[in-house]
């Protein structure tokens, strides 16, 4: 994405708020055109002054009043827009950086989990905030002041050639020479940038990785270790840094010495054409505070050019995630259903990550309301991937998913998702309450469900004996629990939705031998009269499912009850006399 075009997509999303933008661009025109006529008519008032001086005339109000009313009248003026647009392009940046950090949270929501799966939070989390950040000061920039000095320079730059085209000549080359300038700095810095922007990153992500994983840091005595390694990327950082920073002041004498230089040059090249009779006093007075308002309009232009140039590649990665597209929408026309039976049927489903090898091939089966379904087999086998294809985290390369008769690609996501439940072996435990951990299975949940949920799940003790009860904070990812608690507190959750399919992906995993036994009562009790799809490792949980799945390298080998398939002699019962015959079973992949 190029720079300009960066530049105008940044613009283009005060779309929403066109009017007021389209009032600030006006004020905008209004301000350059005032503060550009300001020194000419105080030019003219001089030039007044001096002609009543020479000619020995007495000066009169009638003749210097208009001059000086016009001039006073833009230089009020002046100051009003100023502050008038000062004011407004402050609120409306501000709305639109909460506004674009909010789209930015909401769409990476909605990303699919294979975005997820190779993107850092760490990262993502700054990228919203600096390109945010970023675009709130393009924005504040372009009307307090960037879009004032581009008509000055362009636009009325030109016209002082009809007030004295010799004098005019020389503005004009000043304005080439800094543009040429910043030109050159510009290319020679972009990319040396976008290397800064990678060890920045690279800062970010390892800061969030070692936060994220404190207990290992200080376990294996990291610190000082993982303290070095940081240090490291930052030296490679400043050491990118430095070049452009050499640059950039190369940019900022050329442009303040080109103040100095087109005075000067104005003064001389003034008193040379004033002995020739070609010009007067005002005019060399207004063209040299042309020339000092020109440079500071230049010195803001390359000001807001080197912080556009530190942003872009921020403002670049903002657009990258937002221009990812969801793997799975609804599709036009999708349905929103309300509470389905949960009749499950995989019709000839294929699946593929990258396109070139088959995780899933030619899976079928049928799964009727209030049956529980087990899928069993080596880590990698498509357990997982296969009951990620009933709630939509992927689509079937080829077949189809149905509930009840319907396709699922035909339902909205959000509805078919109200019909799912899902288990976590990670519990996935937010950094809130206990009751609004619980409340994010059913928002408007009374307290009579949300105590029957706990309860079904094991988990009111603990609940009773923290500090302020539901009202609780745990900490992040609820390390102030215990991983039996966590999985308790997950099961509680899903229970409250009470959906009619639920998916338990090795749900007692976490949990002590004595927990494990009450919690395998509850989600018992828990799965009668819904569709219940268990992924297991531990094949004693299992042991009275309705059918059992075994998965063998993306296909369904086998299939039946416990009892037939041990009684078949195939993987399944190889797998469950190992399990048994050991007294112990292997722990989950």
């Amino acid at each position: 994405m190029s720079f300009t075009r960066l530049y105008g997509r940044v613009l283009g999303l005060l779309a929403a708020q066109k009017w007021l933008a389209a009032a600030l661009v006006l004020a905008n025109v209004a301000l350059a055109v005032s503060q550009f006529a300001e020194p000419l008519l105080f030019g003219k008032v001089i030039d007044q002054l001096s002609h009543a001086q020479g000619s020995g005339a007495s000066l009169q109000w009638s003749g210097i009043g208009p001059s000086l009313t016009a001039w006073a009248a833009f230089g009020i003026f002046s100051i009003v827009a100023s502050v008038a647009v000062a004011l407004h392009s402050d609120r409306l940046a501000h709305r639109h950086r909460v506004a674009v950090m909010a789209a930015f949270f909401e769409h990476v929501l909605h990303l699919p989990m294979s975005f997820h799966s190779s993107a850092h939070t760490g990262r993502l989390l700054k990228v919203m905030i600096e390109g945010s950040t970023g675009m709130f000061g393009v924005w504040l920039s372009f009307f307090r002041e960037h879009f004032a000095a581009i008509v000055a320079i362009v636009v009325l730059l030109p016209t002082t050639l009809a007030v004295n085209w010799r004098l005019g000549a020389i503005l004009i080359v000043l304005v080439l020479v800094i543009g040429t300038v910043m030109n050159i700095v510009l290319r020679r810095t972009e990319i040396m940038q976008k290397q800064v922007d990678v060890y920045s990153n690279q800062v970010a992500e390892r800061v969030s990785d070692v936060l994220g994983n404190m207990p290992a840091i200080q376990s294996f005595t990291r610190a000082d270790e993982e303290t070095t390694a940081l240090r490291r990327l930052i030296d490679l950082m400043l050491n990118a840094q430095i070049p452009v920073l050499t640059w950039w002041a190369l940019g900022t004498v050329v442009t303040r010495s080109s103040s100095t230089i087109a005075l000067v040059a104005i003064l001389v090249t003034g008193v040379w054409l004033m002995m020739q009779g070609l010009t007067t006093v005002g005019q060399i007075v207004a063209f040299m505070s042309l020339a000092t308002m020109l440079v500071g309009r230049l010195e803001q232009t390359v000001t807001f050019a080197n912080f556009m140039l530190s942003q872009s590649p921020k403002l670049r990665m903002f657009f990258e995630v937002m221009d990812e597209n969801p793997d799975v929408a609804d599709a036009p026309g999708a349905v929103a259903v309300g509470r389905l039976s949960g009749h499950v049927r995989f019709e000839a489903v294929w699946f593929s990550y990258d396109k070139k090898r088959e995780v899933l091939q030619d899976v079928s089966f049928d799964a009727p309301a209030g049956q529980t379904v087990a899928l069993v087999g080596a880590t990698g086998s498509g357990k997982s991937t296969t009951l990620n294809l009933l709630h939509r985290v992927f689509d079937p390369s080829r077949g189809r998913v149905l509930i009840d008769g319907l396709d699922i690609r035909s339902l909205t996501l959000e509805s078919l998702r109200d019909n799912i439940g899902v288990v976590f072996q990670e519990p996935f435990i937010f950094a809130r309450s206990i009751e609004e951990n619980l409340r994010i299975g059913k928002p408007d949940a009374t307290a009579a469900e949300m105590e029957l949920a706990l309860e079904q799940a094991q988990a009111s003790e603990f609940v009773k004996r923290s500090p302020n009860g539901l009202q609780t904070v745990i900490g992040e990812r609820g390390r102030s629990l215990s991983g039996g608690e966590r999985q308790r507190l997950s099961i509680a959750r899903a229970l409250l939705k009470n959906p009619p399919i639920m998916i338990l992906d090795e749900a007692t995993s976490a949990l002590d031998a004595k927990t494990e036994r009450q919690i395998q009562e509850a989600i018992d009790a828990a799965m009668r009269g819904r569709t219940t799809f268990v992924i297991a490792h531990r094949l004693a949980t299992i042991r009275n499912a309705d059918r059992i799945l075994m998965f063998d390298q993306g296909r369904i080998i086998e299939s039946g009850t416990f009892d037939e398939l041990v009684a078949q002699g195939g993987a399944f019962a190889i797998l469950a006399r190992a399990q048994f015959m050991a007294g112990t079973e292997p722990a989950p992949a």
